[in-house]
């Protein structure tokens, strides 16, 4: 089974919406072709607009968007819902409240298993 991290620093649909290239890059790790992919804001504290502009683009593109709210949850089963995903896409911000809230929901723990079988992390 593929494993993979991919690692950004900045841009994607968050930096260069008119220039969408490395979110297709990360599109076309997935072996499928509409993979579920979603968008996880809590480092930005959920914002609005961040999650506007993730499916803006995502819109354009062939996939599935979706995002994972952890302040205004609207899934049933977290562990579900991330395990069903293809691609997970974390949004940049604080990293340090980010880490406090995803223990807190036992997210890191999720994010491991979603790895281990075969979930893209970027």
């Amino acid at each position: 089974m593929k494993r993979q991290i991919i690692a950004l620093g900045g841009g994607g649909f968050s930096m260069e919406p008119d220039n969408l290239a490395l979110d297709r890059y990360i599109l076309s790790q997935s072996e499928k072709n509409k993979p579920r992919v979603c968008f996880i804001p809590t480092a930005s504290g959920d914002n609005p607009d961040y999650i506007r502009r993730f499916y803006e683009a995502f819109h354009q593109l062939p996939c599935k968007p979706s995002h994972m709210s952890l302040f205004e949850p609207d899934f049933k089963d977290l562990r579900t819902f991330v395990l069903e995903q293809d691609i997970l896409y974390v949004g940049g911000g604080s990293t340090r409240n980010m880490l406090v809230l995803w223990r807190e929901w036992e997210l890191d723990n999720i994010l491991a298993e979603a790895y281990r079988n075969g979930v893209i992390l970027a």
